[in-house]
Protein backbone atom coordinates (compact mmCIF):
# COMPACT_ATOMS: atom_id res chain seq x y z
CA UNK A 1 0.00 0.00 0.00
CA UNK A 2 1.21 3.40 -0.57
CA UNK A 3 1.38 6.15 1.96
CA UNK A 4 3.68 7.22 4.74
CA UNK A 5 2.73 5.17 7.83
CA UNK A 6 0.72 8.01 9.78
CA UNK A 7 -1.25 8.47 6.97
CA UNK A 8 -2.34 5.02 6.54
CA UNK A 9 -2.76 4.82 10.80
CA UNK A 10 -4.94 7.67 10.14
CA UNK A 11 -7.42 6.09 7.90
CA UNK A 12 -7.27 3.54 9.98
CA UNK A 13 -5.31 1.02 8.43
CA UNK A 14 -3.49 -2.16 9.40
CA UNK A 15 -0.10 -2.07 8.78
CA UNK A 16 2.12 -5.47 9.74
CA UNK A 17 5.83 -4.87 11.08
CA UNK A 18 8.80 -7.26 11.98
CA UNK A 19 10.54 -6.84 15.49
CA UNK A 20 14.10 -7.06 15.62
CA UNK A 21 15.89 -7.54 18.36
CA UNK A 22 19.41 -9.12 17.59
CA UNK A 23 20.99 -6.04 17.22
CA UNK A 24 22.06 -7.24 13.71
CA UNK A 25 22.36 -4.77 10.49
CA UNK A 26 22.46 -7.48 8.10
CA UNK A 27 19.07 -8.99 9.28
CA UNK A 28 18.10 -5.33 9.46
CA UNK A 29 19.13 -5.11 5.88
CA UNK A 30 16.94 -8.91 5.34
CA UNK A 31 13.96 -8.54 6.95
CA UNK A 32 13.23 -4.49 4.38
CA UNK A 33 14.05 -7.02 1.46
CA UNK A 34 10.86 -8.33 2.18
CA UNK A 35 9.03 -5.18 2.25
CA UNK A 36 7.30 -5.12 5.60
CA UNK A 37 5.29 -2.30 6.75
CA UNK A 38 7.66 -0.78 9.47
CA UNK A 39 10.73 -2.37 11.09
CA UNK A 40 10.60 -2.23 14.89
CA UNK A 41 13.73 -1.93 16.42
CA UNK A 42 14.06 -3.11 20.11
CA UNK A 43 16.54 -0.84 22.04
CA UNK A 44 14.83 -1.83 25.26
CA UNK A 45 15.27 -5.33 25.79
CA UNK A 46 16.98 -5.63 22.54
CA UNK A 47 20.41 -6.15 21.62
CA UNK A 48 20.63 -2.71 19.51
CA UNK A 49 23.69 -0.18 20.64
CA UNK A 50 23.93 3.28 18.88
CA UNK A 51 26.27 2.59 16.08
CA UNK A 52 24.31 -0.79 14.99
CA UNK A 53 21.01 1.30 15.46
CA UNK A 54 21.78 3.94 12.95
CA UNK A 55 23.97 1.23 10.61
CA UNK A 56 20.33 -0.58 10.60
CA UNK A 57 18.36 2.13 9.85
CA UNK A 58 20.54 3.17 7.15
CA UNK A 59 20.05 -0.70 5.89
CA UNK A 60 16.30 -0.25 5.76
CA UNK A 61 16.21 2.03 3.29
CA UNK A 62 12.75 3.08 2.55
CA UNK A 63 11.36 1.16 4.96
CA UNK A 64 10.29 2.83 7.98
CA UNK A 65 11.36 2.38 11.59
CA UNK A 66 10.25 3.04 14.45
CA UNK A 67 13.04 2.38 17.70
CA UNK A 68 11.90 1.27 21.05
CA UNK A 69 13.62 3.12 23.21
CA UNK A 70 14.85 1.99 26.75
CA UNK A 71 13.35 4.34 28.74
CA UNK A 72 11.13 7.53 28.02
CA UNK A 73 14.44 9.91 28.51
CA UNK A 74 15.35 12.83 26.10
CA UNK A 75 18.46 11.45 25.26
CA UNK A 76 17.37 8.26 24.57
CA UNK A 77 14.58 9.57 22.01
CA UNK A 78 17.18 12.51 20.67
CA UNK A 79 19.43 9.34 19.82
CA UNK A 80 17.00 6.89 17.77
CA UNK A 81 15.57 9.94 15.90
CA UNK A 82 19.41 11.34 14.94
CA UNK A 83 19.95 8.27 13.58
CA UNK A 84 17.29 8.34 11.08
CA UNK A 85 14.48 6.96 12.89
CA UNK A 86 10.98 7.63 11.88
CA UNK A 87 9.53 7.73 15.18
CA UNK A 88 10.12 6.44 18.68
CA UNK A 89 7.59 3.61 20.81
CA UNK A 90 8.68 4.44 24.53
CA UNK A 91 7.79 2.06 26.93
CA UNK A 92 6.13 2.43 30.29
CA UNK A 93 4.03 5.44 30.19
CA UNK A 94 1.62 5.68 32.83
CA UNK A 95 0.04 9.03 33.02
CA UNK A 96 -0.49 11.49 30.10
CA UNK A 97 2.44 13.61 31.44
CA UNK A 98 4.66 11.26 30.94
CA UNK A 99 3.10 10.67 27.62
CA UNK A 100 3.27 15.08 27.24
CA UNK A 101 7.01 14.23 28.23
CA UNK A 102 8.18 11.78 25.09
CA UNK A 103 6.17 13.92 22.56
CA UNK A 104 8.11 17.05 23.72
CA UNK A 105 11.58 14.96 23.91
CA UNK A 106 10.38 14.32 19.99
CA UNK A 107 10.24 17.59 19.19
CA UNK A 108 12.23 20.60 17.74
CA UNK A 109 11.57 23.80 19.61
CA UNK A 110 9.87 25.29 19.98
CA UNK A 111 6.92 22.68 20.03
CA UNK A 112 9.00 20.22 22.26
CA UNK A 113 12.82 20.43 23.74
CA UNK A 114 14.83 17.93 21.46
CA UNK A 115 18.61 19.33 20.62
CA UNK A 116 19.27 19.71 16.92
CA UNK A 117 22.47 17.83 15.54
CA UNK A 118 23.11 14.30 14.89
CA UNK A 119 25.41 12.98 11.64
CA UNK A 120 22.23 12.39 9.26
CA UNK A 121 20.05 15.51 10.11
CA UNK A 122 23.22 17.57 9.57
CA UNK A 123 23.44 17.05 6.25
CA UNK A 124 20.39 19.28 5.77
CA UNK A 125 19.62 20.69 9.09
CA UNK A 126 17.02 22.95 8.07
CA UNK A 127 15.03 20.53 5.92
CA UNK A 128 15.21 17.79 8.47
CA UNK A 129 14.00 19.52 10.85
CA UNK A 130 10.63 20.83 8.70
CA UNK A 131 10.52 17.17 7.72
CA UNK A 132 10.69 15.84 11.54
CA UNK A 133 8.09 18.61 12.17
CA UNK A 134 5.61 16.73 9.51
CA UNK A 135 6.78 13.39 9.91
CA UNK A 136 8.44 12.15 12.76
CA UNK A 137 5.81 9.66 14.82
CA UNK A 138 5.58 9.49 18.29
CA UNK A 139 4.10 6.50 20.05
CA UNK A 140 3.60 4.94 23.77
CA UNK A 141 2.88 1.87 25.87
CA UNK A 142 0.54 1.18 28.02
CA UNK A 143 1.79 -1.80 29.66
CA UNK A 144 0.80 -1.47 33.68
CA UNK A 145 -2.36 -1.23 35.16
CA UNK A 146 -1.94 2.70 36.25
CA UNK A 147 -1.41 3.03 32.24
CA UNK A 148 -4.30 1.17 31.73
CA UNK A 149 -6.39 3.07 34.15
CA UNK A 150 -5.22 6.35 32.17
CA UNK A 151 -5.82 5.15 28.54
CA UNK A 152 -7.87 7.59 27.62
CA UNK A 153 -6.16 10.78 28.78
CA UNK A 154 -2.81 9.29 27.53
CA UNK A 155 -3.90 8.49 24.27
CA UNK A 156 -5.65 12.05 24.44
CA UNK A 157 -2.38 13.61 24.58
CA UNK A 158 -1.52 16.12 22.20
CA UNK A 159 0.80 14.64 19.73
CA UNK A 160 0.45 11.16 20.51
CA UNK A 161 0.53 9.07 17.39
CA UNK A 162 -0.09 5.77 18.34
CA UNK A 163 -0.53 3.62 21.72
CA UNK A 164 1.09 0.67 21.66
CA UNK A 165 0.10 -2.08 23.93
CA UNK A 166 2.36 -4.33 25.87
CA UNK A 167 0.12 -7.38 26.68
CA UNK A 168 3.26 -9.30 28.19
CA UNK A 169 3.99 -6.89 31.22
CA UNK A 170 0.34 -5.59 31.62
CA UNK A 171 -0.30 -8.84 32.07
CA UNK A 172 2.21 -9.21 35.07
CA UNK A 173 0.93 -5.95 35.84
CA UNK A 174 -3.19 -7.45 36.13
CA UNK A 175 -1.82 -10.61 37.50
CA UNK A 176 -4.63 -11.76 34.73
CA UNK A 177 -3.31 -13.42 31.48
CA UNK A 178 -6.95 -14.11 30.44
CA UNK A 179 -10.01 -12.46 30.41
CA UNK A 180 -9.14 -10.01 32.40
CA UNK A 181 -6.00 -8.74 29.84
CA UNK A 182 -8.16 -9.29 27.31
CA UNK A 183 -10.75 -6.99 28.54
CA UNK A 184 -7.61 -4.46 29.11
CA UNK A 185 -6.40 -4.47 25.80
CA UNK A 186 -10.07 -3.81 24.73
CA UNK A 187 -10.21 -1.05 26.73
CA UNK A 188 -7.29 0.68 25.20
CA UNK A 189 -8.38 0.23 22.04
CA UNK A 190 -11.65 1.75 22.31
CA UNK A 191 -10.30 4.95 23.81
CA UNK A 192 -7.58 5.33 21.58
CA UNK A 193 -10.79 5.04 19.28
CA UNK A 194 -12.44 8.00 21.11
CA UNK A 195 -9.51 9.84 20.48
CA UNK A 196 -8.28 9.38 16.72
CA UNK A 197 -4.99 7.78 17.56
CA UNK A 198 -4.40 4.36 16.17
CA UNK A 199 -3.23 1.23 18.66
CA UNK A 200 -0.88 -1.05 17.99
CA UNK A 201 -0.50 -4.42 19.86
CA UNK A 202 2.75 -6.82 19.78
CA UNK A 203 1.71 -10.06 18.61
CA UNK A 204 3.82 -13.17 18.25
CA UNK A 205 3.41 -14.71 14.83
CA UNK A 206 1.35 -13.76 11.52
CA UNK A 207 -2.14 -15.60 12.40
CA UNK A 208 -2.15 -13.38 15.87
CA UNK A 209 -1.53 -10.94 13.58
CA UNK A 210 -4.09 -11.35 11.09
CA UNK A 211 -7.10 -11.90 14.10
CA UNK A 212 -5.85 -8.49 15.89
CA UNK A 213 -5.63 -6.97 12.91
CA UNK A 214 -9.50 -7.88 12.08
CA UNK A 215 -10.19 -6.17 15.61
CA UNK A 216 -9.35 -2.78 14.38
CA UNK A 217 -5.37 -2.64 15.97
CA UNK A 218 -3.42 -0.47 13.29
CA UNK A 219 0.53 -1.97 14.06
CA UNK A 220 -0.04 -5.62 14.67
CA UNK A 221 3.92 -7.82 14.20
CA UNK A 222 4.10 -10.49 11.66
CA UNK A 223 7.62 -12.32 12.84
CA UNK A 224 10.28 -11.14 14.85
CA UNK A 225 14.20 -12.05 14.32
CA UNK A 226 14.86 -14.23 16.87
CA UNK A 227 11.92 -16.66 16.35
CA UNK A 228 12.30 -16.77 12.59
CA UNK A 229 15.99 -17.74 13.44
CA UNK A 230 14.92 -20.72 16.10
CA UNK A 231 11.95 -21.85 12.92
CA UNK A 232 15.05 -22.04 10.81
CA UNK A 233 17.50 -23.82 12.59
CA UNK A 234 15.27 -26.08 13.47
CA UNK A 235 13.72 -27.15 10.39
CA UNK A 236 17.41 -28.55 9.46
CA UNK A 237 17.67 -30.56 12.52
CA UNK A 238 16.08 -33.44 10.34
CA UNK A 239 19.52 -33.22 8.54
CA UNK A 240 21.36 -33.99 11.29
CA UNK A 241 19.61 -37.15 12.55
CA UNK A 242 16.96 -35.07 14.81
CA UNK A 243 13.48 -34.09 14.38
CA UNK A 244 12.22 -30.59 13.40
CA UNK A 245 10.41 -28.83 16.04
Amino acid sequence: MSGSLASRWRVGEATAGLWLSLGSPAVAELAAESRPDVLVLDAQHGLWERTTLEWAIGQAGACPVLVRVARNRPELIGAALDAGATGIIVPLVDTAAEAAQAVSASRYPPEGTRSGGGIRPLRDMIGYIERSRAETLVCVMIETAEGLANAAAIAATPGIDMVFIGAGDLALSLGDSGAGLENAIRHIREACAAADVACGLYTPHVEAARRRAAEGFQLVIAADDASLLRQGFAAVRMVFGGEPE
